[in-house]
């Protein structure tokens, strides 16, 4: 794709410009190590390197275009410098232009919040497809475009991948996309230059507070994304969240509400459950879902109103509801041949592990023991350390503390800090099993016919990341195989 620098500088937020704009662009990159031959280089200021300090390596590998925010002290009579107050920000509208605005040519649905998010965009990218539309999906579990799968590596990628993404669909013939928008993606202006049709508010609790440092910090990430949007777009809460009309105080967005608890404009209601599935009351229809838990409830009921919302036949909407697969690594359940109920979940917050192991206790018949393995990950927000391990010994039977991914950190430190959250009785009763797949193995050793072993944490992740390196482990095949050698 060769773009004319003009065309694509378009809003980008240009202070000062030095050289022509007359030149042709191959490709736009904020990574100095993919530089192509009469490329543009937008010097990002990261937390770890400066693109500005890269600037004379990507000029001998052939940029024509430089944006920055510092000039530097000698130019290239043959590079354009674009100055600009906000590099992160005109990457994102770079990008938007380069790629002719694909945002604007598809239906794009954004979901933020703390937990929720891979379920409902998944279930969405289920739902619309069966509904016979050709839709893609930017999760952090995996990308489509339509059936095409696309690795995933961020829960947001970067600007350029994204409306190249986003491109592709376009052109592929997708009319929807359905994305999750984390906070760090809003911070990082990730999203910039993009047109959402409508965005939606699951809930928020403590996360992330290694990056954005204070809770108030964090709400106003997620607030962030809703006073960008524009007055065409719509703006979908969870009024049963205490923050969730605080996200929509400034949005011109069209505002409108879901709820389990509260009064909304779209209500659902929990009549049973069991582990294959529950019925609902979903606005006034019963529906029979394979999905558990009133989390899921609640992605259900999000789906089903950013359906609507989208003008779907609530008729083939509800239809096609029931027939939704269970999204991997979200409540993904198995049985043993002894009766042995095994659950893997990607709870890896405080109010996650909470709503899980309630789901569990609210299924379990009354004698059945729950044994839940439980871990947290390294170079990540230590205060919920405590609080995990503490919820897990005060909401299970036995608890078994083991390695999630320790990354850069001493696992064994990892573990210690989860400790100083249960009491003596409970720190006296837990096992710490470092080694994960010796924890699986022996959670099953200790369990009876009928009981239940929770393995949380990692869910669709395959991979432990121990010093820098991933190595494979996969919860659900660890899990499965235990299972079916022992069981």
């Amino acid at each position: 794709m060769i773009k004319l620098l003009s065309d694509i500088l378009y809003k980008a937020g240009i202070i000062e410009v030095i050289g022509s704009t007359n030149v042709a662009i191959s490709d736009v990159t904020s990574d100095s190590r993919n530089v192509m031959s009469q490329g543009m280089f937008v010097a990002l200021k990261g937390t770890k390197t400066d693109g500005h300090d890269y600037i004379s390596d990507v000029i001998r590998k052939g940029a024509l275009a430089i944006v920055c925010e510092t000039l530097p002290a000698e130019t290239d009579p043959k590079v354009t410098y674009i100055r600009v107050g906000d590099c992160a920000y005109a990457l994102g509208i770079i990008a938007s232009n380069f790629y002719e605005e694909p945002s604007g040519q598809l239906k794009l649905i954004g979901i933020t919040g703390t937990n929720g998010k891979t379920t409902t965009v998944t279930l969405l990218y289920q739902l619309f497809r069966a509904l016979g539309n050709k839709v893609g999906l930017l999760s952090t579990i995996r990308n489509y475009i339509d059936k095409e799968e696309v690795v995933s590596t961020h829960t947001t990628p970067d600007p350029v991948q994204l409306n190249k993404l986003l491109r592709k669909m376009v052109d592929a013939g997708c009319t929807y996309c359905f994305m999750e928008v984390s906070s760090h993606a809003v911070v990082q202006k990730r999203i910039a230059g993009l047109h959402f049709t409508g965005a939606a508010f699951t809930n928020i609790t403590h996360d992330h507070l290694d990056y954005h440092e204070t809770f108030d910090n964090y709400i106003k990430a997620k607030k962030t994304f809703f006073d960008n949007l524009d007055s065409d777009a719509f703006a979908l809460i969870n009024i049963d969240d205490p923050r969730a009309k605080i996200m929509v105080q400034n949005t011109r967005a069209s505002k409108k509400t879901y709820a389990l608890k509260s009064s909304a404009d779209y209500k659902c209601k929990i009549i049973e459950k069991q582990f294959n599935g529950m019925l609902l009351n979903l606005d006034g229809k019963e529906i029979w879902v394979r999905l558990i838990g009133n989390f899921n409830a609640y992605n259900v009921l999000l789906s089903y109103a950013i359906a609507t919302l989208l003008k779907q036949d609530k008729i083939a909407l509800l239809t096609e509801l029931s027939s939704l697969k269970p999204v991997e690594g979200r409540f993904q359940y198995i049985r043993s041949s002894q009766g042995i109920t095994g659950i893997v979940d990607y709870a890896h917050t405080p109010d996650a592990l909470v709503n899980v192991l309630k789901t569990i206790q609210e299924l379990r018949g009354g004698k059945e023991t729950i044994i839940s393995v439980v871990g947290c990950g390294g170079d990540r927000d230590a205060a919920k350390r405590p609080e995990m391990a503490k919820i897990a010994a005060s909401m299970s039977d036995k608890v078994i503390l083991t390695s999630d991914n320790p990354r850069s950190e001493d696992p064994e430190k990892i573990l210690k800090d989860m400790q100083a959250g249960l009491s003596a009785e409970a720190l006296r009763s837990s096992l710490k099993i470092t080694d994960r797949r010796e924890a699986i193995r022996t959670a099953f050793a200790l369990a009876k016919p009928g009981d239940i072993i929770l393995v949380a944490g990692k869910g669709h992740e395959k991979y432990q990341e121990i010093n820098g390196v991933k190595h494979p482990f996969d919860d659900m095949k660890e899990l499965t195989e235990v299972f079916n050698t022992q069981g």
